[in-house]
């Protein structure tokens, strides 16, 4: 990720609830970049039922600026501010939207899943979404890779056969051993 003062990251705007459509809409507007991921569900009521294209992460669409010109972003109707620690904004990590965009983009099946921290992390083999990385969970008999974003400690899962997924073998840290003439050395001394 470039840190450079002048780049263009993406952040997370963090939204007025339900207004993740309008506050986008306007920030375009403004001519930034603005990812809002969305997914259909299916709503119902008392006389009717009907499909709806909600918000993937309620409260949040994603934008891409230089964090140094982010007053116009601040001032839109709906916009609580830049998703951060504390004052500080944090930009998300590239490859997590990366992510998100390649499984919206690739027609999957996709509904908002509570963040997960622990888990056995899988990657997709076959399919359009080949290298992708999650998390494998089952729900009622089905496999779901579930991708996160860290900074919203957020989650989206898609269901996926079993077959397509193998499990990521994790990095080993190596061992630093420090040879053994320093270790006596440091001994004698």
């Amino acid at each position: 990720m470039n840190s450079a003062p002048d780049s263009q990251n993406w952040y997370a705007i963090h939204v007025r609830t339900r207004w993740e459509r309008s506050a986008a809409t306007i920030v375009a507007g403004k001519g930034y970049e603005v990812f809002l991921p969305t997914y259909v569900s299916k709503r119902r009521w008392r006389d009717r039922s009907k499909e709806v294209k909600s918000a993937l992460f309620p409260g949040y669409f994603f934008c891409r600026f230089d964090i140094h010109k982010r007053l116009p972003i601040l001032v839109t109707p709906g916009v609580i501010g830049v998703v951060g620690q504390g004052r500080i904004p944090v930009p998300v990590d590239e490859s997590e939207v990366a992510s998100i965009q390649n499984i919206l983009s690739s027609g999957a099946v996709v509904e908002p899943w509570p963040y997960i921290e622990v888990g056995q992390k899988v990657r997709i083999d076959d399919h359009a979404l080949r290298g992708l990385e999650g998390i494998l969970v089952g729900r009622r008999g089905n496999q779901r890779v579930v991708v996160s974003v860290s900074l919203l400690r957020r989650s989206v899962a898609l269901e996926i056969e079993r077959s397509l997924i193998s499990a990521v073998k994790p990095v080993e840290e190596p061992v630093m051993d420090a040879p053994a003439d320093a270790l006596l050395r440091g001994s004698t001394a």
